[in-house]
C-alpha cells in the first residue's frame, strides 16, 4: 500500500481534462496540452529549488512526453492506481523522478502539496521513483538499463492473460547504451509484443556529455528497426505528434517512438546544455525560468 492517496477532487478534474482532450479537435487538444506541460514544468523548477537537488534539464525535456501521454493516451484512475484493468506506465529514466511527480501529482494521483516535500528526509517522493510509496509508480526505477525488461514482461503478461490493456516506458537515450534495454527488445519483438511502446527521450546529451561523444547510438531508427519494432519518429514536444505516435501498432510488432527533444526545453539559458543535467538553478535563476514559462 502507498504511503500517499489521492486527492478525489483533482483526480475528478483530471478525468473531466482527459476526456475533453481526447475528443477535442486538433487545435484545442494542442493548446490545452501545452498549457498543461506548461504547469507541470513550473512545478519541476519549484520542487527543485526547494530541494536543491534533482535532474531538471531530463526533466523538461521528457515533460510533454509525460503529460501527451497520461493526458491523452492513458487509460488509468488515480483513485483505483492498482486497478488490473489499467494501462502500465513506467519511466525508465528514473532519474527524472520530478517530472513525474508534477504529472501524477496534476492528475490527482497525490495531493500537489506533495512535491513541496520532494527529496526531503521521510518524504515519499524520493530521488528515484518508489511504486510502496507513490501511487501510479509501477515499478522502481533508476538503475538505468531496468524500465524496458520490466514494460516487456508486463506486455508479455497481458498477452499471456488476453488482456487488452497497454504497457508504456520512456526511456532516456543514453540509457541506451545500457546492453539489457537490446536483449529485452529483442524479447519483445520475438513475442510478439504489439501492446509494448516505447518512447525514446532523444535529448543527445547525458551526463557530462553529448551521448554521440560518449558512446554513439547511431542511427536508432534502423536499430530498433533491426531488432523487430515498428518505429516511429517525432518532435517530442509536439503533442499532436505524440499523441498520433502513441497509438496502437499498426504492424503487430511492438512499437518504438524516438522523440527528438531538447534538454532544458522551455528555459532558453537551460536548453541544449550538458551542465543542467544535474545543475540546481540560483534565485535569480529561478525567477527567470518561472517568468519565462509564465510568458
Amino acid at each position: 500500500m502507498s504511503l500517499l492517496a489521492a486527492d478525489p477532487t483533482r483526480s475528478a478534474v483530471y478525468r473531466q481534462a482527459a476526456e475533453r482532450i481526447r475528443r477535442a479537435d486538433r487545435h484545442t487538444a494542442a493548446a490545452e496540452l501545452d498549457q498543461l506541460a506548461t504547469q507541470v514544468r513550473r512545478s519541476i523548477i519549484r520542487m527543485i529549488d526547494r530541494a536543491q537537488l534533482g535532474h531538471i534539464g531530463g526533466d523538461l525535456s521528457v515533460t510533454d512526453i509525460l503529460v501527451t501521454c497520461f493526458y491523452g493516451v492513458l487509460t488509468v484512475d488515480p483513485e483505483r492506481p492498482r486497478w488490473s484493468g489499467r494501462d502500465r506506465f513506467v519511466l525508465s529514466k528514473g532519474h527524472c523522478a520530478a517530472a513525474l511527480y508534477s504529472t501524477l501529482a496534476h492528475c490527482g494521483f497525490f495531493p500537489e502539496a506533495e512535491l513541496d516535500t520532494f527529496m526531503a528526509p521521510l518524504s515519499a517522493l524520493n530521488g528515484h521513483p518508489n511504486r510502496i510509496k507513490v501511487p501510479g509508480i509501477e515499478t522502481n526505477t533508476g538503475a538505468l538499463g531496468h524500465g524496458l525488461p520490466v514494460a516487456t514482461g508486463c506486455a508479455l503478461a497481458a498477452q499471456l492473460d488476453g488482456a487488452d490493456w497497454r504497457t508504456f516506458v520512456v526511456l532516456g537515450d543514453g540509457e541506451l547504451q545500457e546492453g539489457s534495454n537490446w536483449e529485452a527488445a529483442m524479447a519483445a519483438a520475438h513475442h510478439g509484443l504489439s501492446s509494448l511502446t516505447a518512447v525514446i527521450d532523444r535529448n543527445r546529451l547525458q551526463q557530462g556529455a553529448r551521448t554521440e561523444d560518449t558512446n554513439a547510438l547511431g542511427a536508432l531508427d534502423d536499430k530498433w528497426r533491426s531488432f523487430g519494432w515498428e518505429v516511429r519518429e517525432v518532435d517530442g514536444h509536439d503533442h499532436l505528434a505524440l499523441l498520433e505516435a502513441m497509438s496502437g501498432s499498426s504492424t503487430g510488432r511492438p512499437v518504438a517512438v524516438i522523440a527528438h527533444t531538447i534538454k532544458g526545453k522551455g528555459v532558453s539559458f537551460m536548453e541544449d546544455r550538458v551542465e543542467w543535467h544535474h545543475k540546481v538553478p540560483s534565485p535569480d535563476q529561478v525567477e527567470a525560468a518561472l517568468a519565462e514559462l509564465a510568458r
